[in-house]
């Protein structure tokens, strides 16, 4: 793997250097952006990587193109140029002709064409003209669902009719046979399965031995991007050495201790536990997910609550106001800086809740239930694309409902199987078709 070249436009990749091939380009390197570009970085030969700061992305959209511009240097080993779609790449590739001649990669995390603003003339038309651009000028335009694609292609028409005259015509037809979909490779944590042999404890004749338990394995951060993944059952966890006497009720509730859970995550006596690991942010409406956890605490079902997920310049008001109402309910409350920590929080965690406005592929709903939650998603957006129906609700009402029964019968989460094969979007099923998509002439 190269080094990314260094200096200024005019200057060259050094001879001694090996000659970088990929040229990775974020505007906005920060989560599942991040994530992406690191996963290139590390499994793709020859990527020279540039990114700017995950800050003010309304002004890296506007401006990244012109530092990109001044800060790669030429390279004449460079076939491939990958970008998100953040950076204006038509703005790029027309300030620096050289690039121009790359295979250009445009990946879609998002699309502003149809990502959620408060009011309709709150949509600043610029961030979805510059896709429309970097999309003309692209040679491969790849979106991580077909949710994605879709919504993008089918809206650029309507989005055109913003344009007082002289509107462009059959955009879509232009774009359409530049795309794919591909996707997104969840960083998921590797899992492994351990036997444990139990000896008789002294003094007892009668023992139940139990083998061929399954334990989280390995959160270590050096071990968190991998695509050996294996979705297991929420009630099929580490247990201690233990004895069962003849005289003991076997249908006494005894306590599981989940590996570095922190103990006690599937005593039946527990109540459920309920993650939110999303972005701070009203796009992914948190005052429908908090209402409807202030509607169950009104009826005294108990449970209990993690809070996870970035923030960012403004936090939502309903953050402040649900923890004092929800202080109660409270396990953990904020972002985990550390990926192992956040990851025990969901083998810890029953159920995992979505009440985005905006989502295009949902890294964070997958991560918690490849990690054994039980998944409750809005019937809209990429959600049925990715989920089967049992995982979706369609109003406040059903959601409220959902949670409420969950929460009387925790078990019932706590032991099923979730029916998503989280392995079809792991690095080790991805990898051949992101490696095609970066060299220079294969299709993909």
């Amino acid at each position: 793997m190269s080094r990314p070249c260094e200096g200024t436009r005019a200057a060259v990749c050094p001879p001694s250097a090996p000659a970088p091939s990929v040229l990775l380009v974020e505007a906005f390197y920060g989560g599942s952006h991040k994530q992406l570009i690191d996963l290139l970085q590390q499994n793709i030969d020859g990527c020279s990587v540039f990114t700017l700061p995950a800050k003010k992305w309304h002004w890296r959209a506007r401006t990244a193109a012109l530092h990109f511009s001044q800060t790669i240097p030429a390279c004449p080993s460079y076939r491939v140029l990958f970008s998100s779609s953040v950076l204006n790449l038509c703005e790029l590739v027309a300030l620096r002709p050289d690039l121009a001649r790359l295979k250009k990669v445009l990946y879609f995390h998002e699309n502003q064409l149809v990502y959620p603003v408060r009011k309709d003339q709150e949509r600043d038309f610029q961030y979805g003209y510059n896709q429309v651009l970097s999309c003309l000028v692209s040679d491969v335009v790849v979106f991580n669902s077909v949710f994605n694609m879709d919504s993008f292609l089918s809206s650029i028409s309507s989005f055109m009719k913003k344009i007082p005259d002289h509107r462009p015509k059959d955009l879509d037809l232009l774009i359409r046979p530049k795309c794919v979909v591909l996707y997104y490779p969840g960083p998921l944590p590797r899992r492994q399965r351990v036997m444990i042999d139990l000896k008789p404890a002294a003094g007892h004749k009668d023992i139940t031995s139990i083998t061929g338990e399954w334990q989280d394995a390995d959160f270590s951060e050096s071990n968190q991007i991998n695509g050996d993944a294996t979705l297991l059952p929420k009630h099929k966890l580490l247990k201690q050495p233990q004895t069962l006497r003849r005289d003991e009720d076997p249908d006494e509730p005894r306590t599981e201790q989940r590996a570095g859970s922190g103990g006690g995550a599937s005593d039946p006596g527990r109540p459920l536990h309920i993650v939110w690991p999303h972005r701070w942010e009203h796009d992914k409406n948190p005052e429908l997910f908090f209402s409807t956890l202030i509607k169950l605490k009104e009826k005294q079902v108990d449970f209990q609550l993690s809070v996870l997920g970035e923030t960012f310049t403004d936090v939502p008001e309903i953050f402040s106001e649900a923890r004092c109402v929800l202080q109660h309910h409270v396990l953990r409350w904020g972002f985990l800086p550390s990926k192992a920590d956040y990851l025990r929080v969901l083998c810890d965690a029953d159920v995992v809740v979505s009440t985005a406005q905006h989502e295009f592929f949902g890294v964070a709903m997958l991560e918690a239930v490849h990690c054994g939650c039980y998944p409750l998603c809005p019937k809209a957006l990429v959600y049925p694309e990715i989920f089967p129906a049992e995982y979706l609700y369609s109003t406040p009402e059903q959601l409220c409902k959902r949670l409420q029964g969950l929460c009387r019968r925790p078990d019932v989460a706590r032991r099923h199987v979730v029916k998503v094969d989280t392995s079809s979007y792991s690095w080790s099923s991805l990898k051949e078709r992101f490696q095609t998509l970066l060299s220079l002439n294969a299709p993909l």
